[in-house]
């Protein structure tokens, strides 16, 4: 078992954080337009989510960025509302729990910044995502909230904080 330490992300985590976000996008075949693939900030986000209510974390493994997952509000939607954005690992750090505990930080978060709801999307064939946004609580919508821009992304969930 590998030593790993949550934290909110640093500057210098930029490059690091989107080449695992990029590899990820890839090995699951995810469309690279309507998805965070294309989405520009993934070249900084220390910078993205530098602000108010808003807040992303990354995984440190063994000294090295394995993962991420952040929160802020949801793009056009309503004030109480977030989102759970850019929740990808590496390979080495699933099925420990991890992002569970992620998922765990990011909801206690939004929800000390005053959010009610958080809002997420993802893919259907993205198995144990869903099954740990279920375990979370989150449950299915029929129709995507806001403005994420990724029209691509078709399962959309909502849980109460």
């Amino acid at each position: 078992m590998s030593d790993y330490n949550i934290r909110p992300i640093s500057k210098y985590d930029n490059s690091q954080i989107a080449e695992v976000i990029g590899r990820v996008l890839l090995e699951f075949g995810v469309p690279k337009v309507g998805t965070a693939y294309a989405d520009k900030s993934l070249d900084c986000m220390f910078e993205t989510y530098d602000g108010s209510r808003k807040l992303y974390f990354v995984v440190v493994e063994n000294g090295k960025i394995t993962g991420g997952a952040g929160i802020q509000q949801l793009e056009d939607g309503e004030e109480n509302i977030c989102e759970l954005q850019k929740m990808y690992f590496a390979p080495q750090s699933r099925g420990k729990g991890i992002g569970a505990k992620m998922m765990q930080i990011c909801l206690e978060k939004a929800k000390s910044f005053g959010f009610e709801y958080c809002y997420l999307e993802t893919m259907p064939y993205m198995e144990n995502a869903r099954k740990l946004y279920t375990k979370s609580g989150f449950e299915s919508l029929e129709k995507p909230m806001g403005d994420t821009g990724h029209y691509s992304c078709n399962v959309w969930m909502l849980k109460k904080l």
